[in-house]
Formats: C-alpha cells, structure tokens, sequence
C-alpha cells in the first residue's frame, strides 16, 4: 500500500515523497519496506534501531534519520485501524495439502491448501487444519481440534480434542468515545517438538512473530496462552492457568493450578508458581512463588500463620 493511501485512510498529512509499504510490523523487527509504530515511553528505546520505512508516532516525536514520522494524536488506534488493511486472507488459494502416505486421516477432516501433514500422524474426525499448515511427523491431532492458518508444529505432539491453536489475540485499541477497535493479528503460533495440549486449551497467534511453545512442554486441559507468549522448553502448566500477552517462561517452569500473568512478564528457569499464584513482577528462576501479590512460597506461608494467628487471638 502507498503512504499516500495509508495517510489517506487514517486522516493524517503525509510530508515528502510517496513509497510502497509491503507490511506492518513491531519496530525491532520492522524491514525497510516497512511501517511500525510507537505509542509509549516504553516503545521509544526501540525506536533509534528500527529499520521500518516508516513509523507512527505521538506529534513531536523525533525519529532516526531515513524514517519517515507519520504523525498521529493516537499511534496505537491509528495501527489498528491501518491492520484491518494489511490482514492476512482467511481463505487462501494455491495447491492442495500435501498429507504423507503413512498419515491417518479421520471423516470430516478439513485440511486447507498449502498445509503439509508428516509421516504417521493421525488426525481424528471433525478436526480443522487451516491453510499454510504444518506438521511434523507422528503427531495426533484429536477430534474437533482446530488449528488456525500459517501453524506450525513439531514432531510428535498431540493436540487433545477442542483445543484451539493460533486464534486471535485479545488486542483493541480504544477511541475517545470508548469504541474498542481490533488489532488484526498477522503472526502465527509454533509447538516444538514433543508439546501436549490438553483439551479445549487456546493458545492464540502473534500480532507479530510467532506465538512459542518450545520442545517438551505439557500444557493441561482448559489453559489460556495469549499473543506473543514464550514458554521454554519442558514447563509443566496445570489446568485454568492463564497467561496474559508477551509473558515469557523459562525452561521447565510449573504452574499451578488457576495462577496466572499479567502482560510482558517473564519468569526464569526451574520457578513454581503454586495454585492461584497472580504474576504481577518479573520473576527469578530456582525459586518457588505463591500467592498475589506474588511472593516466595516460604514468606507466603509465614503470612498465613500470622493471618491464622491474628483472628484466633482475636477471638480470645
């Protein structure tokens, strides 16, 4: 898409000359046939490296030199609007699935074009296979799992039934008048080798990037994983945990049973986080945590026995 029509679409003055876009993307990663933007404090230590064409920005915003500054009262709402623009179609044409020979394909099996199915997995019946799919070999895809275009996933995994992999993220952006406006998500969603999902468990795609569950790792039944999570290799995550978008784990970290994450959280290697522990803080790795506000399991417990002690001497 031209500047000139994106300025067009969001209702912005457009400086200099014209160029082609080719897509939108974060600003650490943005190519210079690119647009990003930037909407905090937070965003503008990336914004000296980025290598977008161009990025929208708050008015007054300096930018680096060679990036163009498409200036906007509202960065984050004008992205969202300009994503509707660049999403990826639903329906995709090009050539028909390729399945391997020794593939087990159960009845009323979708399987979208470009999608590719290794050697001796099986794939039971009612299950949904986007387009630009692909999966390893010997894995086992149950019935009724739905696995969104452009997956992809490793060797040996299985996916239990009604589990969704590679839905949309939970991202809107917000008018003054409080319309909530989507952010189309253009990423995907990768299993590693050796990852289980438990039934109706939803892990969804990335805006941008790729949505990782690394090698080995377990996750039970009725879990949320939102956009642009990384979980490290062999976590243990139990059923109703919940992660919030941009949430990191390390390697072989455990949790709970109903704890959860806030957003843009990240938690070392070899940490528990004991049931219905809320992650509120970066977390270090070799610990155990519990509770929320989150703390170490051991002052957590010191905290009950005093709550326990304070309403019995209460009493007496």
């Amino acid at each position: 898409m031209k500047l000139s029509k994106i300025a067009e679409i969001l209702n912005i003055e457009l400086g200099g000359a014209d160029a082609e876009i080719a897509a939108i993307n974060s600003l650490q990663n943005a190519r210079q046939s690119e647009l990003s933007y930037c909407d905090s404090d937070k965003n503008e230590k990336f914004l000296s490296a980025t290598k977008a064409a161009a990025v929208l920005v708050k008015c007054g915003t300096a930018v680096p030199n060679g990036v163009r500054a498409l200036e906007c009262e509202n960065p984050h709402l004008a992205f969202a609007i300009l994503s509707a623009h660049f999403a990826k179609p639903l329906i995709r044409t090009g050539a028909p699935a390729k399945i391997a020979a020794s593939a087990q394909i159960g009845q009323n099996v979708h399987i979208g074009v470009n999608s590719k199915i290794g050697e001796d997995c099986v794939i039971l019946s009612g299950a949904y296979i986007g387009d630009d799919v692909h999966i390893g070999s010997g894995c086992v895809i149950h019935a009724n799992a739905v696995i969104y275009n452009d997956t992809i996933i490793g060797e040996r995994c299985i996916i239990h039934a009604n589990a969704v992999i590679g839905s949309d993220g939970f991202g809107y952006a917000h008018t003054k008048t409080g319309e909530h406006v989507k952010i189309y998500h253009n990423g995907n969603v990768v299993l590693q080798d050796e990852v289980e999902i438990g039934a109706c468990t939803t892990i969804d795609r990335a805006v941008f990037g790729s949505t990782i569950v690394k090698r080995g790792s377990k996750i039970d039944n009725l879990v949320q994983i939102g956009h642009n999570c990384e979980l490290g290799q062999n976590c243990l995550i139990v059923s109703q945990v919940g992660l919030a978008g941009s949430t990191t784990l390390g390697r072989n970290v455990v949790m709970g049973g109903q704890s959860g994450s806030g957003g843009h959280v990240s938690v070392g290697d070899f940490a528990q986080i004991a049931a219905r522990g809320g992650i509120s803080k970066d977390l270090a790795g070799g610990k155990n945590y519990a509770g929320h506000p989150i703390m170490e399991l051991s002052e957590w417990f010191k905290l009950q026995a005093k709550i326990v002690r304070f309403f019995r001497d209460k009493k007496h």
